[in-house]
């Protein structure tokens, strides 16, 4: 029998990764235990979510190590949605500002 080595990860970049989300969780909690309010809160909030879901992609599920057509393929698309959904929102900001120009005097 043919035996091949697979690829083998160090086992701290694991638990180095796992410190980080506690620690990302616990300022996650903490933004809602120090009573921040508005903008600032759902801010600070989506911050986190998106650095933890960004660690748990690429380390957990590997992507770090793949090659890079594929991470062109897992990310354009995500990147090209984030895009027109800012446009869409600017939009949205632009059509609320002149409704309210035109149509409140």
């Amino acid at each position: 029998m043919s035996e091949t080595a697979g690829q083998q990860h160090p086992i701290g970049i694991y638990l180095k990764v796992w410190l980080l989300l506690f620690i990302l969780s616990a300022f996650s909690y903490a933004v809602d235990l120090l009573h921040v309010e508005g903008y600032l809160r759902w801010t600070l909030i989506l911050i986190f979510m998106f650095l933890k879901a960004g660690l748990i992609v690429t380390i957990f599920m590997h992507v770090t190590w793949e090659r890079l057509a594929l991470k062109y393929l897992l990310f354009a698309p995500l990147i090209a949605i984030a895009v027109l959904i800012i446009l869409m929102a600017m939009e949205g900001d632009y059509t609320f500002m002149t409704r309210e120009i035109f149509f409140d005097q």
